[in-house]
């Protein structure tokens, strides 16, 4: 029986119906599974966490070759059918609730998961303050070429430098959308994330982030208009917000237009002209 018969007869037996609200979209191609456990390359020291487990399917290829998997499901009546499906694995433990608010989660070194697209953004900044050897994930299309976004590209754009400062991000291969059921209306691709060192220098990450966020909002105006959101973020007296605004570097370039590392420059210059120099409060 293959994995789409096998989902249906699954789902019919426990008398679930899908809520579109989780995108609960199964993924029924065995290969693009197994892709997921290679480009991961699951051993038995490893200790995976997957996020939204589904009805297991990705869960048993993991167990059969990592030492332990931790598989995080919402829906209550989709985690009665893995513990019923999965119940033979002493090497899984199954959690019920959200990832982005379960606490205490136990030690992992490594994540591959089918995770629901809508929290895509949320999981992408909640793991990357974590510590793992790698992350395979599933993303739909458009979110993925947000990853790996070049500066001046309609895709470019906060997520993308935030996660470049964070780790290597490859794009590893298409999934079509007939991969899964029930179809989504968007193709799909494997995402691989290596956490690394940052490869620029900021002298404060809490307020950089605070200070892409401020600035991508206006990412097509240029800097020097941008950066007056992060000055007023930071109550910055609006007498002298302007000459700042207008000596800060490349502020007459567009904010899509400037790397990771300019936008850096940028940050590092304000941070020393308006938080060191003591003109204003830093923003907690």
């Amino acid at each position: 029986m293959g994995l789409l018969e096998e989902t249906k007869r699954i789902l019919m037996a426990h008398e679930v119906r899908l809520r579109r609200r989780l995108g609960q979209n199964f993924l029924v191609d065995e290969g693009i599974l197994k892709k997921l456990v290679s480009y991961a390359s699951v051993n038995d020291d490893d200790i995976i966490l997957e996020v939204g487990a589904g009805l297991g399917f990705l869960t048993e290829h993991l167990a059969r070759i990592a030492k332990q998997v931790i598989a995080v499901e919402i829906d209550p009546k989709i985690v009665r059918i893995l513990m019923h499906r999965l119940s033979n694995y002493r090497n899984v433990v199954i959690l019920r609730g959200d990832i982005l608010k379960i606490s205490n989660l136990p030690y992992f070194n490594k994540v591959v998961s089918i995770p629901p697209y809508s929290i895509s953004s949320p999981l992408i900044f909640w793991l990357l303050r974590r510590r793992f050897d790698c992350a395979v994930l599933t993303f739909q299309e458009e979110f993925g070429r947000r990853l790996v976004a070049q500066p001046g590209t309609g895709d470019y754009g906060r997520l993308t430098v935030t996660v470049y400062y964070y780790a290597d991000v490859d794009l590893l291969d298409f999934i079509p959308r007939e991969s899964f059921w029930p179809m989504p209306e968007v193709n799909s691709v494997i995402v691989r994330l290596r956490p690394r060192k940052p490869p620029f220098y900021v002298k404060d990450e809490e307020q950089f982030f605070r200070f892409l966020r401020a600035v991508f909002t206006q990412k097509n105006k240029k800097v020097r208009s941008a950066i007056k959101v992060f000055l007023s973020d930071l109550k910055f007296p609006k007498e002298i917000m302007y000459n700042v605004a207008d000596s800060i570097a490349f502020h007459e370039r567009r904010v899509r237009e400037l790397s990771p590392e300019e936008l850096a420059l940028i940050f590092n210059e304000l941070y020393e002209k308006v938080i060191v120099s003591g003109k204003v409060k830093k923003v907690p």
